[in-house]
C-alpha cells in the first residue's frame, strides 16, 4: 500500500472505530465521524464549539448511496445529482428514518453531498458508510486549507488524525440547495451559482 494510501487506511480505521478525523474536501478541510456513532457526532459537537441546533453535513461515496440517508430519492434529486456530482453542490433531502437527529433540520432534512476530492472520495469508500463533512474549524471561524490550519485552529484532544492534502486552494463553500420546495430554494450560493442550477431561485 503507498504512503497517501496507508493514510487513508489510518483515517477510515479511525472513523469506524468512533473517531474523528479532519480531511480534505474541494472547498475546505471538514470533519469526518461515521453517521452512525452518536459519540463521535457529539464530539465534533465539542471540537468546533458548534451550536446544537446547526445539523451537520453528510458525504456519501457514490449517488447510489443517497438511499442511505434518504427517505426517498426523487426524480429532481437524481437529475441534481447526475448533474453536479461529484462537486460542490450540497442538496437537501428528506432524512432516512432513524438517522440522528444531529444530522437533521427541524424540517426533517439532511444536507447531502458527494465530494470530488480525491482523497475525501477514497476515505469515505474506505470507512464504507457516509461520514460527516462540516468544516474543520471553530463555529463561525474561517475555514482551514491546511493541516497547520486545522490544527491550531482546533486544538482539540477529540481530533484523533488529520489526513494531509497539503493546501487546498481558496475557494467558496459548497452551494446549499432545498429542492423539496418549488421553486427550488438556494439557501447559500457558493462555487455553483444560482443561475445554473435548473428550477432555482
Amino acid at each position: 500500500m503507498t504512503e497517501v494510501g496507508d493514510s487513508v487506511e489510518k483515517a477510515a480505521q479511525i472513523i469506524k472505530t468512533g473517531g474523528v478525523v479532519a480531511f480534505p474536501t474541494e472547498t475546505s478541510y471538514g470533519l469526518g465521524a461515521s453517521i452512525y456513532i452518536e459519540g463521535a457526532l457529539k464530539d465534533i459537537y465539542e471540537i468546533k464549539k458548534r451550536p446544537v441546533e446547526k445539523p451537520l453535513l453528510v458525504l456519501i461515496a457514490k449517488i447510489e448511496s443517497l438511499k442511505e440517508v434518504a427517505q426517498e430519492v426523487t426524480r429532481e434529486i437524481l437529475e441534481l445529482a447526475e448533474r453536479f456530482w461529484p462537486g460542490p453542490l450540497t442538496i437537501l433531502v428528506k432524512a432516512k428514518k432513524g438517522l440522528d437527529q444531529r444530522l437533521k433540520n427541524p424540517k426533517g432534512l439532511v444536507a447531502v453531498r458527494l465530494t470530488s476530492h480525491p482523497l475525501a472520495q477514497a476515505l469515505i469508500r474506505r470507512c464504507g458508510v457516509p461520514i460527516t463533512g462540516t468544516s474543520a474549524n471553530l463555529s463561525g471561524a474561517p475555514p482551514a486549507r491546511t493541516p497547520d490550519e486545522v490544527l491550531k485552529g482546533l486544538r482539540s484532544q477529540r481530533l484523533s488524525y488529520v489526513l494531509d492534502g497539503g493546501e487546498l486552494p481558496k475557494s467558496p463553500p459548497s452551494t446549499i440547495l432545498d429542492p423539496t420546495t418549488r421553486p427550488f430554494r438556494v439557501l447559500r450560493e457558493g462555487v455553483i451559482r444560482r443561475e445554473d442550477i435548473p428550477g432555482a431561485h
